[in-house]
């Protein structure tokens, strides 16, 4: 699950995650949810990935959560399964989860996003912090398929932000 304020590019990293598990065979869901505001509301989306036909794509107990803002962190952190890999955004979240059956990582995306040149690079900074440390797929198939959305759709610019958004994520998942 990937969750946060609605303009931090939550659906998009999900997508992102939903595409690289079908690059590499796997079944897969995407289902977005979003408020009626188009900015600063909550937004999150869940990503069903399986090696099987998927049965439900409704999952109330994730085994993995990225949460880019507090509520976001105090909704649904305590519904993550034990054994399972929590991000939180540092930057903008004060507090942890407070569990200690997960492995939670706490990466200030929005600093580090800041830091190499826009804050709207701070979601991928969190997926590839949480792509490092579940393992959940390949990341250099991760980082192919960032790079192939943004190329599209007249976005080649931010390639290169967003590369250096890949690598910084990386080196938070290692601390």
């Amino acid at each position: 699950m990937f969750a946060g304020f609605g303009g931090q590019g939550i659906l998009m990293i999900g997508k992102i995650l939903a595409h690289v598990a079908m690059e590499e065979g796997y079944e897969v869901v995407w289902i977005p949810s979003y408020g009626p505001e188009m900015r600063g509301g909550t937004a999150y989306c869940t990503v069903v990935i399986s090696d099987r036909p998927i049965g439900s794509p409704i999952i109330k107990n994730p085994k993995h959560l990225v949460a880019m803002n507090r509520p976001s962190l105090e909704k649904f952190a305590p519904t993550v399964k034990p054994d399972g890999v929590i991000v939180v955004n540092s930057s903008l979240i004060p507090v942890t989860s407070g569990r200690t059956d997960v492995d939670e990582i706490l990466v200030p995306a929005t600093e580090l996003a800041n830091r190499i040149g826009s804050v709207k690079a701070a979601n991928i900074v969190a997926l590839s912090s949480y792509v490092a440390r579940s393992k959940i797929v390949d990341f250099e198939g991760m980082k192919k398929c960032i790079r192939e959305e943004f190329e599209g759709k007249g976005k080649g610019k931010f390639v290169e932000l967003n590369m250096a958004a890949v690598e910084e994520g990386l080196k938070a998942a290692a601390k």
